[in-house]
């Protein structure tokens, strides 16, 4: 198995628009199988800054392959990759202080410190 992988495998992507797969060249490959010895699927987040650099390099060549190849064999997968678009916090206006309105609550005064 691999071999197989080794010699022919794909990188499946999972994206926003479904799985795309990409076939990286043979030293990629191995190192693809290194970062998936223990998992058969990793989210981007928790790879390294080199391995990420490596998956968006890959990503960015747009070299997809189709999955099925001429005999109808699907082609073995390295590993798949859940790439998540980053989560962006909503920015909300400043809230300004409504101007002329009391206090809800009563004022005190000022109180003596007791000795």
């Amino acid at each position: 198995m691999w071999i197989e992988k080794l010699a022919d495998g794909v990188l499946q992507v999972e994206t926003p628009i479904g799985a795309r797969f990409i076939r990286p060249n043979f030293l990629e490959r191995a190192y693809l199988l290194w970062i998936f010895r223990n998992f058969d699927s990793l989210p981007q987040q928790v790879l390294g800054a080199r391995q990420q650099r490596l998956i968006d390099r890959l990503c960015s060549e747009q070299v997809f392959v189709p999955m099925a190849i001429a005999g109808g064999l699907e082609k073995p997968i390295l590993g798949r990759i859940e790439k998540r678009l980053p989560v962006s916090a909503e920015v909300l206006p400043m809230r300004r202080p409504v101007v002329g309105a009391k206090s809800p609550l009563p004022e005190r005064g000022r109180e003596a410190a007791s000795a």
